[in-house]
C-alpha cells in the first residue's frame, strides 16, 4: 500500500467514526398557529394544536430571529402640549428686541464696509497698485472688487429683509 492510500483510508476511517459518534437529535414538531401575530411554537401537543387550528410545519428547519423589543410608552405629563411650551410675552418681547438690536448693528457694520469698498472702487477706476504693471492684473482686481460689492449689497438686502420680518 502506498503512503497516499494509507492516508486516504485513515481519512475514511476518521469520517466513519465521526458519523457514528453523532447522535441524532429527537425531532420536535413545530406548529404554525393563526392569529396576530402568527405564532410558531413547539411547546404544545398535537391535540392542543388541532384545537387551536395550528398547522404542522415539516421539511426545512425554522430559524427565528428576535426582533427589537418595543419601547415602553413614556407617560405624557399633563403640562405638555402647545400651552405648556408657550413663552411668556415679556420674555418673547425681550428676545425680539435683542434680535432687532443685533440685526441693526450688523446692518450698520455691513453698510460701513460697503461704503469703504465703494470708495476704493472709485466708480470702476481704482488706483493702480505697484504690483499691477500688467494691465490684466489690474482688470482682474477691478472685476473682483465689483463682484465683492455686489455680494455685499445682496448681504445688506438680506439683513433688511430679516429686519422687516421682526415685530416692531
Amino acid at each position: 500500500m502506498t503512503r497516499n492510500a494509507a492516508v486516504g483510508w485513515g481519512v475514511v476511517a476518521l469520517l466513519c467514526a465521526a458519523a457514528t459518534s453523532v447522535r441524532a437529535q429527537p425531532a420536535t414538531s413545530v406548529y404554525r398557529c393563526p392569529g396576530t401575530p402568527v405564532l410558531y411554537t413547539d411547546s404544545i401537543s398535537s391535540k392542543e394544536a388541532k384545537e387551536k387550528g395550528c398547522r404542522l410545519l415539516e421539511g426545512a428547519p425554522i430559524t427565528v430571529i428576535q426582533g427589537p423589543k418595543p419601547r415602553a410608552a413614556t407617560p405624557v405629563p399633563a403640562t405638555s402640549g402647545p400651552a405648556a411650551s408657550r413663552i411668556d410675552p415679556v420674555d418673547q418681547r425681550a428676545r425680539d428686541n435683542d434680535a432687532r438690536r443685533i440685526l441693526d448693528a450688523e446692518l450698520k457694520r455691513e453698510e460701513e464696509r460697503l461704503a469703504a469698498m465703494k470708495l476704493d472702487y472709485n466708480n470702476g477706476e481704482p488706483e493702480r497698485q505697484g504690483n499691477e504693471k500688467n494691465f490684466q492684473k489690474y482688470t482682474d482686481r477691478v472685476a473682483d472688487m465689483k463682484s465683492a460689492i455686489a455680494r455685499k449689497e445682496s448681504d445688506i438686502a438680506a439683513i433688511k429683509r430679516e429686519l422687516s420680518k421682526q415685530p416692531q
